[in-house]
């Protein structure tokens, strides 16, 4: 069964500078500048080898002002489902704008229906459009405030989660539709988290091996489709040269978290309500700017 995907920020990768263009750059704030960096992250997902998104620019929105809008001399097509745990790719890098407080940014994407602008590729081979409803008009918008300082620099990281965000067509639709849930992490504020799964758990046939990470202690776990749902996931994978099982957790707030492990992240659908099992639930701390050593030991 298809199953949808996840997202989170903290460290910028420098995978490579490109070229864009600035137009329409106004004043957030008075008469001072800073510097801006944002990249883009995902986690992994669920019968998935790529998911591929066009990117063409981004545009910021100050407090007060007209929007700054940078546009890509060519279009970046991204695959974000090479992006997990703690990797990340650069959309904007030190870039110069107005300081201040800034209200939203917007991604601007290409992503037509019946068109492979952005696509996603299964495990089988198959190639099947992202199809984001009214995505070439709005973009992805995030209304997350954030601000630059002045003489200073910021960078941010947008997490796509595409576990919540993958829509598998109806029969009569071709595309697949990309409704995203989106956030947007401060990097020097936010750590991460990896570690192990014991083998006895995760070697069952039947395991579909995640670690679902929940913000707060003595949470209620559940599902993607809950009304608690985790605020990242991470499947887990076998690392062939240790032989362990390992999971990573990439662009967490810092703050006190619990970590709880299930073997049927392959049911987790979440656009309904699923009752899934946790094998094991631990508590965990995380510092921004560091990263976390958790490991899942099955008692014996």
């Amino acid at each position: 069964m298809f199953n949808q995907f996840r997202l989170f920020g903290v460290a910028l990768l420098t995978l490579g500078v490109f070229a864009l263009s600035a137009c329409d750059s106004s004043s957030a704030s008075g008469s001072g500048t800073g510097t801006i960096s944002i990249a883009v992250t995902d986690a992994p997902v669920d019968s998935a080898t790529a998911v591929v998104v066009e990117f063409t620019g981004i545009t910021l929105q100050p407090q007060d002002g007209e929007a700054i809008e940078f546009d890509f001399d060519e279009p970046r097509h991204i695959d974000l489902l090479s992006l997990q745990g703690d990797a990340s790719e650069l959309l904007l890098e030190d870039e110069t704008v107005a300081a201040g407080q800034y209200v939203w940014m917007r991604l601007k994407v290409n992503a037509l229906n019946g068109e492979l602008d952005s696509y996603i590729e299964l495990d089988d081979g198959s190639q099947h459009g992202l199809f984001i409803p009214g995505g070439a008009q709005s973009g992805l918008k995030l209304v997350s405030g954030f601000s630059v300082p002045e003489g200073g620099a910021a960078a941010f990281t947008i997490d796509f989660d595409l576990r919540k965000s993958v829509v598998k067509p109806a029969a009569v639709v071709r595309d697949y539709q990309l409704k995203p849930v989106l956030r947007l992490v401060e990097n020097e504020q936010a750590g991460g988290i990896t570690g192990t799964v014991d083998a006895s758990w995760v070697s069952e046939a039947d395991c579909s091996a995640a670690v679902y990470a929940y913000l707060g202690v003595d949470v209620t776990l559940g599902s993607e489709g809950s009304d608690n749902p985790p605020l990242s996931s991470a499947l887990v994978a076998l690392n062939p040269d240790t032989g362990d099982y390992d999971y990573q957790l990439g662009f967490l707030p810092a703050g006190e978290y619990t970590l709880a492990f299930t073997c049927q992240a392959d049911s987790d659908q979440p656009d309904e309500l699923n009752e899934i099992e946790f094998l094991a639930s631990e508590k965990v701390e995380v510092s921004g700017g560091a990263s976390t050593t958790l490991n899942f030991v099955a008692p014996f």
